[in-house]
C-alpha cells in the first residue's frame, strides 16, 4: 500500500521503517536479553526497556488491586446477602486470599501500597457486590468496613455465621 504525497517536501525524507519493538515484541525482549547478557550495552534499546519495566511494576499494582477487588467484593456478598451464600463464594474467598497473600510474598515491596491500593479497589468492589446482588448501593457502606488483616484471615466471614464455613 502507498501513501499518497500530499506534501512535495516531504517527499525526499525517508520514513523509517518500524523497529522490531513495534513488530514483535516478544522477538525484542528476547533480543534485548540477549544484548544484556552479552553486555553490549551501547546496543540496548534504553528507553523501551525503561519504559516495559516501568510497566511491569503498574501490572503487578493492578493485579493486586484486581484481587483485593475480587476478594472484598465477595465480602460484601457474603455478608449483605447471606441466603445466597454458596461453596463457589467460599471457593473464590479462599482462591482469593490465597493468591492475594502469595502476590504479596512474591512482591514484599508491594505491602506499601497496600492501603492505598484496597481503597482503590473498594470502589470496584462495592460494584461487583451491587452488579451481583441486585441489592440496593446504599446496602454498601462508601468506605471498605473490613481491615486488611480480616480481609486476609481464613477465619473471617462477616455477617451472621455459616453452615458451609464449618464444613470446611
Amino acid at each position: 500500500m502507498q501513501i499518497p504525497e500530499t506534501n512535495p517536501q516531504m517527499a525526499n525524507i525517508p520514513m523509517s521503517a518500524p523497529s522490531l519493538y513495534e513488530t514483535d515484541f516478544y522477538g525484542w525482549t528476547q533480543q534485548q536479553v540477549d544484548l544484556i547478557r552479552k553486555q553490549q550495552w551501547n546496543q540496548i534499546e534504553w528507553q523501551n526497556v525503561i519504559e516495559e519495566i516501568e510497566s511491569l511494576g503498574k501490572q503487578q499494582r493492578q493485579e493486586l488491586r484486581n484481587r483485593l477487588s475480587v476478594l472484598v467484593g465477595h465480602l460484601l456478598k457474603w455478608q449483605f446477602q447471606p441466603q445466597c451464600r454458596s461453596r463457589s463464594w467460599l471457593a473464590t474467598l479462599r482462591i482469593q486470599r490465597r493468591d492475594t497473600l502469595r502476590l504479596l510474598q512474591d512482591n514484599p515491596s508491594l505491602k506499601s501500597y497496600l492501603d492505598d491500593g484496597l481503597v482503590e479497589a473498594y470502589e470496584n468492589a462495592r460494584d461487583l457486590a451491587m452488579g451481583e446482588t441486585d441489592l440496593p448501593e446504599e446496602t454498601f457502606p462508601l468506605e471498605c468496613p473490613y481491615d486488611l488483616e480480616d480481609i486476609f484471615s481464613n477465619s473471617f466471614y462477616p455477617g451472621e455465621p455459616s453452615e458451609l464455613v464449618n464444613r470446611q
